[in-house]
């Protein structure tokens, strides 16, 4: 069994920082890509950004304000999360790809943790 939990969440004003982690734990042989998704009020779950051992990649709409990175030795991803704006509001949700054996690949998801950016 693996879990993943989540933190860093919470209330912020527009142009404010956060921090979110997602630590993985439990049956874990080897992490592979790492990412976070989020999922704002009445819309559909949008990619964030990934990480993987090629680097890391951002969508649009947030590219030169978030930066992700992972610990290895910790298998945690994290999201900072800079010059925050209202329309960043959302459940932010982290999702790893991961092997629990040398031949078993699976995915998870966090718990997801809110972000509310407002004045």
């Amino acid at each position: 069994q693996v879990q993943l939990v989540e933190s860093g969440g919470g209330l912020v004003q527009p142009g404010g920082s956060l921090k979110l982690s997602c630590a993985a734990s439990g049956s874990i042989f080897r992490v592979d890509g790492m990412a976070w998704y989020r999922q704002a009020p009445a819309k559909q779950r949008e990619w964030v950004a990934g990480i993987t051992s090629d680097g890391t990649n951002y969508a649009g709409s947030v590219q030169g304000r978030f930066t992700i990175s992972r610990d290895y030795a910790k298998s945690t991803v994290y999201l900072q999360m800079n010059s925050l704006k209202p329309e960043d509001t959302a459940v932010y949700y982290c999702n790893v790809n991961l092997w629990t054996t040398p031949f078993h690949r699976e995915e998870y998801w966090g718990q997801g943790t809110l972000v509310t950016v407002s004045s």
